[in-house]
């Protein structure tokens, strides 16, 4: 029997803790190379702004096999109130192939994004940071945060958003409620980026909406809400400041826009690229050498965060008596 799993069980059984660590050690796998993960295929539909696509993974030490299903669509809330990213993730046993559980992915995808950053955050933002920076408070804006603040302890967290009021105060009492850290608002991005010491960039911009100029020394950012050509959040001088560590280099050239349009520019070079975010983690690279450097994680997203996490609900749904079991045949 496979188990079905809906949101609000996946939202039961991963914390933000949790998926930062599995994730983690996805990363050790993958830079170890003792994890399968193809190219995600990818297409996109610009008459309905849709981006879809299929993403398999297998974990080979963790055991954690499966494919996830994923859209994102960007007239989905104000056309059809529905979220902009959903998803659909497949659990399988690694050695049948059977299918052990099918769930909702919205949630999960947005949590291991958040850890992902969290990780990311842990190993190449500044000692001692205290102001994490959002921008953007969305659904991604809230699990980023989460991330962050799972990774360090900060003081502060220092929001940008176009949200209307009663949005913004929804997100800074939930933030407070989950982190302990309070939340103020900044009147603008460039405040954002001058005061933090960790900003994480959570939006659906097609065009870069911070400079180069505005990072403060020894900041570190991830760049996370650009993942397609033609699209970006940084613009060329942010990405030629900082020292730039990818969840994957191959996903990144192929995907991020944040780094492919320098290239096209010739203005930066992927040689520049100083490693993956697994490297860092296994030890096998430093990723922060000074305190003054300006750090850039650069994520497209990988289906090894996404199976990771999904193993872990799995495992967590079989041990707790979550979800409803049910058969194909």
């Amino acid at each position: 029997m496979a188990l079905l799993l809906s949101r609000s069980d996946v939202i039961k059984l991963l914390p933000m803790p949790k998926a930062i660590e599995v994730v983690e050690q996805a990363f050790g796998e993958l830079a170890n190379g003792t994890a399968e993960m193809p190219q995600r295929t990818v297409f996109i539909d610009p008459n309905v702004g849709g981006w879809i696509a299929y993403m398999p993974a297998y974990l080979k030490t963790g055991g954690a096999l499966g494919v996830k299903a994923v859209t994102v669509y960007k007239n989905n809330p104000s056309k059809f109130n529905l979220p902009t990213t959903l998803a659909t993730i497949l659990v399988q046993d690694q050695k049948t192939g059977l299918v052990l559980a099918v769930m909702d992915g919205g949630f999960l995808t947005a949590m291991r994004t958040g850890a992902v950053t969290g990780a990311a955050t842990k190993h190449l933002a500044r000692k001692g940071a205290q102001v994490a920076g959002i921008i953007g408070t969305g659904v991604q804006g809230r699990t980023q945060t989460l991330g962050m603040c799972a990774a360090g302890r900060f003081q502060t967290v220092l929001a940008y958003s176009i949200d209307t009021d009663e949005k913004k105060k929804t997100f800074a009492e939930g933030i407070l409620k989950d982190t302990g850290v309070p939340v103020k608002w900044a009147k603008s991005v460039e405040e954002v980026c001058r005061e933090s010491d960790v900003v994480s960039l959570a939006t659906t911009s097609s065009s870069p909406i911070v400079q180069g100029s505005w990072w403060k020394a020894g900041a570190h950012i991830n760049g996370i809400g650009s993942h397609a050509p033609g699209q970006r959040e940084l613009d060329t001088a942010t990405v030629v400041r900082a020292k730039v560590i990818c969840d994957q280099r191959a996903a990144c050239l192929a995907e991020a826009g944040d780094l492919q349009i320098p290239v096209q520019e010739k203005t930066w070079s992927p040689d520049k690229i100083r490693g993956d975010l697994g490297d860092v983690i296994n030890g096998k690279i430093k990723g922060r050498q000074s305190d003054d450097e300006v750090t850039l994680f650069k994520s497209v997203g990988l289906a090894i965060q996404d199976i990771s996490c999904a193993a872990l609900v799995y495992a967590e749904a079989k041990a707790k008596g979550v979800g409803t079991e049910f058969a194909f045949s």
